[in-house]
């Protein structure tokens, strides 16, 4: 049977996403992952470089996929939190995967080109609805990017026991109290 390299890239990220939310960069083990995908280390060495290169594609993907799922709606900030809320609770490894990134490596790690265009473009559209009054201007574009990104995946965390609901309802208050 011939195989198939996407798939086999795949199993790697899945195993890798696994690996990584659970230990951290630090105490990833590549012998764990490649076990998990049932390829050899050889073989994710080749496709991914080595462990931090194979990080960067696990978070990359994952936030690549957030993204799509979910575009800024700037003029809407709590609806736009209360989507990654969701998401979020659906699958806390993004929000494990940037505290190890942060804690790890300062949050310099993810710093792709990709990841500071959806940056750029989400604080872009923040001061376009600032400008038309949609968004209060008591903070800057950016620090209220970085109000709704704290909020929206630190406070599930926190909040770790309550009702999703109930989560999402703090999350979704605050964002309209902070910055409608």
């Amino acid at each position: 049977m011939a195989r198939n390299a996407e798939q086999t890239r795949a199993r790697i990220l899945e195993a890798a996403t696994a690996e990584f939310s659970a230990r951290g960069i630090a105490g990833a083990r590549v012998d764990r992952i490649a076990h998990a995908a049932a390829c050899n280390k050889a073989l994710l060495y080749s496709y991914f470089g080595n462990k931090e290169q194979l990080f960067d594609a696990v978070f990359a993907a994952l936030v690549a996929r957030l993204v799509a799922a979910h575009p800024i709606d700037a003029e809407h900030l709590d609806e736009y939190a209360a989507a990654l809320v969701d998401s979020y609770v659906a699958n806390p490894e993004l929000v494990r995967l940037a505290l190890w990134d942060r804690l790890e490596r300062g949050g310099a790690g993810m710093r792709s080109p990709e990841l500071l265009a959806t940056d750029a473009a989400k604080v872009a559209a923040i001061a376009d609805a600032q400008a038309s009054g949609a968004v209060s201007t008591r903070f800057s574009p950016a620090e209220a990017l970085a109000i709704v990104t704290v909020l929206t995946s630190i406070l599930p965390l926190v909040l770790g026991d309550a009702p999703a609901a109930r989560v999402r309802d703090v999350v979704t208050t605050a964002v309209a109290r902070l910055l409608g």
